[in-house]
């Protein structure tokens, strides 16, 4: 089984910057992408940034220049850093390991975290 452990959530202010984190274990074979999503109150989930093993990257719209997220391949890790942030960030932001396989002949299956609570307000 594989799990995604996130960390660095919390309360900032705008205009402020927050890191977060997020560890996949377990017995993973290959993943091909890791990435972050977020929900707020009342909204569907949406995909804020993801990237591939190969290092691709993908922002939505939204947070272009102002998120960056990178991706440490031995460790199984990705991170996200948020800058400028604004209240319209504020929302739980959920990790993804997609299309991971937990061996050669596995079939692939995307996993998600429990989510961490974003919060940007004065």
């Amino acid at each position: 089984q594989v799990q995604l452990v996130e960390s660095g959530g919390g309360l900032v202010q705008p205009g402020g910057s927050l890191r977060l984190s997020c560890a996949a274990s377990g017995s993973i074979f290959s993943m091909y992408a890791m990435g972050w999503y977020r929900q707020a109150p009342g909204t569907q989930r949406e995909l804020v940034a993801a990237i591939t093993s190969g290092g691709s990257t993908n922002y939505a719209d939204s947070v272009k220049g102002r998120f960056t997220i990178s991706r440490d391949n031995a460790k199984n890790t990705v991170y996200l850093q948020m800058n400028s942030l604004k209240s319209e960030d504020t929302a739980v932001y959920y990790c993804n390991a997609d299309r991971v396989r937990v061996g050669a002949l596995r079939s692939p299956k995307d996993y998600w975290g429990q989510g961490t609570q974003v919060t940007v307000s004065s």
